[in-house]
C-alpha cells in the first residue's frame, strides 16, 4: 500500500517544479528525484535573473570621450597683457597743448592770478601772468619743446625763450635766480624739467621774487623775440586751449 503515498509524493514534486519554474526559481532534478525517493520536500533555491536585477546594481556609464581634443579655434582668445610701454603712455599727464604745467613748483590753479594787460611803466602793458613764490623756487617746463634762447635782459632779468614741438607757439620765464645746470639752447625739454630757479632779476621787485611767465603766437619767421602775446591765465586754468 506504499504506491499511494509515492503517487501523492510525485504529485506534489511535479506541482513544485511547475512552480518554481513558472516563478523563475531554478531546482536541480537531483534534488527534485531525491525528495521524491525519500519523500522529503524539495528544498528551492531561487536564483534572480540578471533582467529582474534592479537598475542600481548595474555598473555606472563610462564617461565619453571626445573624439578629438579642442582646437585652438574652439578656445576664446586670451586678452594681451599690458605692456610697459602701455603703462607708461597711460600714466603720462596730456601734453597736446591743451594742458600747460603751472611752470612754478608748488603753485595750484587756485592760486593764479590774472594780471595780463595791468598797466605798467610807461604806458606799458602787462602781457604776462606774475607767479608769486619764494625765491629759489624750481621753475618748471609748461610743455614739451626746445629751449630755443637764454638771454639776460634789462627788464626781464635772466629768461628762457620755449618752443613747443610744432613751432606755432613760444614760452618766455622770466626774472630767474639762475639756470639749471647744463641748461642750453637747443636743448630739448620735458614737460615738468626743471629751468631754473624763481628770483628777482631784471626790473622785478627784490621784494617779491616771482616768474613773469607769457605765451606768444609766433609768425612765419618764428622769432623768439616777436610774436602776438596771448593770456596766459585760462590757459595755466584749463579754462582755453592752444
Amino acid at each position: 500500500m506504499k504506491t499511494l503515498p509515492s503517487l501523492a509524493l510525485l504529485v506534489v514534486a511535479v506541482a513544485l517544479g511547475y512552480w518554481m519554474l513558472r516563478d523563475g526559481v531554478q531546482v536541480r532534478p537531483s534534488a527534485v528525484a531525491a525528495a521524491a525517493a525519500s519523500g522529503e520536500t524539495a528544498t528551492a533555491t531561487p536564483t534572480v535573473s540578471p533582467a529582474a536585477a534592479p537598475a542600481a546594481a548595474q555598473s555606472p556609464p563610462e564617461a565619453t570621450i571626445p573624439a578629438s581634443a579642442p582646437t585652438a579655434a574652439d578656445t576664446p582668445p586670451t586678452p594681451p597683457a599690458a605692456t610697459a610701454a602701455t603703462a607708461t603712455a597711460a600714466a603720462a599727464p596730456a601734453n597736446n597743448g591743451a594742458d600747460l604745467l603751472i611752470p612754478v613748483q608748488g603753485v595750484s590753479r587756485d592760486q593764479l592770478q590774472d594780471t595780463f594787460t595791468d598797466a605798467r611803466s610807461q604806458g606799458r602793458r602787462h602781457d604776462a601772468i606774475d607767479i608769486l613764490a619764494p625765491a629759489g623756487t624750481p621753475v618748471l617746463a609748461v610743455a614739451d619743446g626746445n629751449v630755443e634762447k637764454l638771454f639776460d635782459s634789462e627788464r626781464g632779468g635772466l629768461t628762457v625763450y620755449q618752443f613747443e614741438p610744432s613751432g606755432r607757439y613760444a614760452y618766455y620765464y622770466a626774472h630767474l635766480q639762475r639756470y639749471a645746470d647744463g641748461l642750453a639752447e637747443k636743448q630739448p625739454i620735458r614737460r615738468g624739467q626743471v629751468l631754473g630757479y624763481v628770483g628777482s632779476t631784471g626790473n622785478a621787485d627784490p621784494g617779491a621774487p616771482h616768474l613773469h611767465f607769457e605765451v606768444h603766437r609766433l609768425g612765419p619767421e618764428k622769432q623768439w623775440w616777436k610774436g602776438e602775446s596771448l593770456n596766459p591765465y585760462p590757459l595755466l586754468r584749463g579754462e582755453q586751449r592752444l
